[in-house]
């Protein structure tokens, strides 16, 4: 499994473009084979930061997402709306036992 935080720090004068922007690619996602989950989440201590937290089966699923037209398209027109460069950190997904 493959965990993926994508973190958004939006320009307030944007939020809302980028809400409704970031929409379809959210539910084009989830129906993606592969995507276990794909959230946008709203900082509650960062006005407009958002992060989204995807989980994959594996890295071919994260491939293909990456490849995908909905993917794509949003990503081409993210940078209007960000405020700070996109911050993504990847984990693999196995629980660290004790």
């Amino acid at each position: 499994m493959i965990i993926i935080h994508a973190e958004f720090q939006i320009n307030p004068m944007k939020e809302q473009a980028f809400l409704e922007e970031i929409r379809p690619l959210v539910a084009s996602s989830r129906a993606e084979a592969g995507n276990i989950s794909y959230d946008l989440m709203k900082d509650t201590e960062r006005e407009s930061v958002y992060t989204m937290v995807e989980v994959w089966k594996d890295p071919s699923a994260v491939e293909s997402h990456n490849s995908s037209e909905h993917f794509t398209s949003f990503v081409g027109r993210a940078p209007e709306y960000l405020a700070a460069p996109l911050d993504v950190k990847i984990y693999e997904g196995n629980k660290v036992e004790k």
